[in-house]
């Protein structure tokens, strides 16, 4: 008789196990809407396609092979705020769940505080914000959110990787500091004082210098100002076309020092220095094509097989992550439901092609492995791909576990 009622438990234990399953899998027919809010004109349009790109790759992947599905619409903040807020209410309008953003840490900043809003007013609708690229850290620390989850390191985690670099250069003794009038722009060059400070104070900074952003056609006037300063080295968090032009219009007034950057790998810029930043421009990222390791190696080829355009060669490990952790916390919630998915989001882990990380709870900042590299030209040791079909790489230089690239937080969230 025992024996007959534990088989019968056994059978029903099954039997709920597969009813759950099979509502969590009809849950997950229901597609979970992204929306990209993103610069896809003006200035700043080819960042936002390149974007657009690896979210849609990723997403691709997710969909063949994974419960959580998942559709992508684009919508063009034209990269202003205010144009930004109403793509953010269009998307909410259209059904969207999960918004996307990135390419500018004030526009994040905005994004955040309307999404707060939103979900105050309309818990029915309620929307996650994932960011990808806005390192300004007070988006998680004062201005943390449970609505938002940052999956690139920000401003300080990046300059951390930076200095370790800068402090083993002994020849160095000036610097000068040049950066985007905006948030994260003053947000680097603030860091950047800061920690040459504690670090390197032998190093003096000779310039400090904020420009607007994306509105500098001719960045000469500030390239004869940095070879004038004498300085040795520039550190800039730059990207897009402001720095392009900004390290053309170094190497065309024969600047000779070196470039500390956060975004130098990518977007135009190898190819602008040329040969003036071999062994000179050095970039941090959270991985690198150029990355030792085999399943990386692999996973950059596939990347160029899908989008073989030399000019479409833009790829971001975390964007790929950010995507498998979406896709993972949808899957674990069992449920397209808006909360659930963040809270699964708030303890995700997850790995790509031997690379990976993990969402912090306490203030949603992903938690990953960070990589300095130096500017080569393509078939030099450690360079076996170059960028854009420049004829330039970026050989690894220096790699820094997650462990070590973790910096603290001051974020008091409010949960849900």
């Amino acid at each position: 008789m025992n024996k007959l009622r534990a088989r019968g438990l056994k059978t029903a234990a099954a039997a709920l196990s597969l009813s759950v399953f099979a509502l969590g899998a009809v849950a997950q027919t229901k597609p979970v809407k992204m929306a990209l809010v993103e610069s896809l004109s003006g200035a700043f349009a080819n960042t936002g396609e390149a974007v657009y790109r690896n979210i849609h790759w990723a997403m691709e992947r997710v969909n063949a092979r994974s419960g959580a599905r998942l559709e992508l619409e684009r919508y063009d903040s034209k990269g202003q705020n205010e144009e930004a807020l109403s793509a953010l209410r269009a998307a909410i309008d259209d059904g969207a769940q999960v918004i996307l953003q990135g390419n500018n840490s004030a526009t994040a900043a905005v994004l955040v505080e309307a999404i707060n809003k939103h979900n105050e007013r309309e818990p029915g609708k309620r929307v996650i914000f994932l960011n990808y690229s806005a390192g300004d850290p007070i988006l998680t620390n004062e201005k943390c959110s449970f609505w938002h989850f940052r999956f690139d390191a920000h401003a300080d985690m990046r300059m951390a990787a930076l200095m370790a670099v800068m402090r083993e250069d002994k020849a160095l003794k000036s610097v000068y500091l040049i950066g985007q009038d905006y948030s994260f722009g003053q947000a680097v060059l603030r860091e950047a004082k800061k920690q040459l400070a504690a670090q390197r104070p032998d190093v003096a900074v000779v310039g400090d210098e904020l420009h607007p952003i994306g509105r500098v056609k001719d960045f000469a006037p500030y390239a004869v100002k940095i070879k004038a300063s004498g300085a040795q080295a520039v550190v800039t968090g730059n990207w897009g076309n402001d720095l392009t032009l900004l390290v053309k219009a170094a190497r065309e007034v024969g600047y000779e020092g070196r470039f500390y950057t956060f975004y130098g790998n990518a977007l135009g810029a190898p190819a602008a220095i040329g040969d003036a930043g071999l062994g000179k421009v050095v970039a941090v990222a959270d991985w690198l094509p150029n990355v030792p390791d085999a399943q990386s190696e692999a996973f950059y080829q596939s990347f160029r097989q899908r989008f073989p355009k030399p000019q479409d060669d833009y790829v971001h490990m975390r964007m790929q992550l950010m995507v498998e952790a979406l896709a993972q916390s949808i899957e674990r919630a069992g449920s397209t439901d808006t909360v659930a998915i963040a809270r699964q989001l708030e303890n995700a882990s997850v790995q790509l092609s031997g690379q990976g990380g993990s969402m912090r709870a306490a203030d949603h900042q992903f938690q990953q492995a960070l990589v300095v590299g130096v500017m080569d030209r393509k078939g030099a040791p450690g360079v076996k791909f170059d960028v854009e079909g420049s004829g330039y790489g970026f050989r690894v230089v220096r790699q820094i576990s997650a462990a070590q690239a973790q910096q603290p937080h001051s974020c008091q969230m409010q949960r849900y």
